[in-house]
């Protein structure tokens, strides 16, 4: 009785950890309608220069350690990942925020999971795609109730489509991300993954601050001095408990959770984010968008049944969100 009640206990702490994740990543979809008078570039500068400050900061008691670990090759590496899985990719959502809606994007990145098994389907041993034909068939459907929403909601149609083509971007830029640090990550040496996304920050950090030049010349930079000051705060707020805090809650309930619910918990982030946008925008979620978000919960737990395998705690669990 008592490893009964052990074992439920840290399965709900398992689960609150992965909840608290996912509420602090949805914050991700809130913060370009927070600043919505600074283009994405500019938000996007200042979340990863925040970021990069961090991560510079609580790598630098082992800066030498690891700096010597790392061979031009995987310095390379991480200038690739930085820019799919940070730089490139809040570019994209926040142009799809700002011109979709949180909902919307919200929706299409609760794909992911679902896009990222697609992507390695390829790879040896990966589940064939006859076995995930239910999910995909559910994805879509999910993908036909957004698509039909951007073109049939209250706003204009064609906004509404771009704001879907920029959405469809970032999940592609960060389903590319994920395949790729989750190969890289196999054949690191004697670099902790902890160590490896201080790093990924680290390199995203200095992509930000090479882009500054390139928003000076080419867009708009006339805002008042509480306007800078928020877009400040909000940058910092983003990084410190979605780049973070967030990462360090999901790491922690990867611990306590058997892989078959790690999967299942990504589902926070989307439910989160939507719940952000309905009380931004002070409305109830319209049925086409119920349906969808049931769509994608349908979907990435079909995708995540399609990996059982005869024991109870060997599943691949899709990568998570930063």
């Amino acid at each position: 009785m008592a490893a009964g009640q052990c074992y439920r206990r840290v399965m709900w702490l398992g689960v609150l950890c992965g909840a608290a994740a996912g509420a602090l990543w949805g914050l991700v979809f809130l913060a370009p309608e927070l600043v919505a008078g600074f283009t994405p570039l500019q938000l996007t500068i200042g979340r990863y220069a925040a970021y990069g400050a961090l991560s510079a900061v609580l790598i630098a008691p082992r800066w030498r350690a690891v700096r010597a670990q790392i061979t031009r090759r995987e310095w390379a590496k991480l200038m690739v990942l930085a820019f799919t899985g940070n730089t490139l990719y809040y570019v994209l959502l926040a142009a799809a925020v700002q011109t979709g809606g949180i909902a919307m994007t919200s929706l299409v990145i609760g794909f992911l999971p679902v896009t990222v098994t697609i992507v390695g389907s390829r790879d040896h041993g990966a589940v064939p795609l006859t076995k995930l034909a239910p999910s995909l068939a559910l994805c879509a459907a999910g993908a036909l109730c957004i698509g039909w929403q951007a073109v049939v909601g209250p706003a204009d149609a064609s906004t509404q489509l771009i704001g879907l083509l920029y959405a469809l971007g970032a999940l592609a830029s960060w389903a590319s991300f994920a395949i790729s640090n989750s190969r890289a990550l196999v054949r690191l040496g004697g670099i902790s993954p902890h160590d490896w996304s201080l790093l990924t920050g680290l390199v995203t950090g200095l992509q930000a601050l090479a882009l500054v030049p390139l928003t000076i010349l080419t867009e708009p930079m006339r805002h008042a001095g509480t306007e800078w000051l928020k877009l400040a705060g909000v940058s910092l707020g983003v990084a410190v408990f979605a780049s973070i805090a967030g990462n360090a809650l999901w790491n922690r309930m990867s611990r306590l959770l058997p892989l078959t619910m790690v999967g299942q918990m990504i589902l926070f982030e989307t439910l989160f984010a939507l719940l952000y946008g309905f009380l931004w925008e002070r409305r109830l979620p319209r049925p086409l968008e119920l349906a969808a978000f049931g769509l994608v919960v349908a979907s990435v737990l079909t995708c995540i049944a399609a990996h059982r395998r005869p024991a109870p705690d060997t599943l691949a669990a899709p990568a998570g969100s930063t």
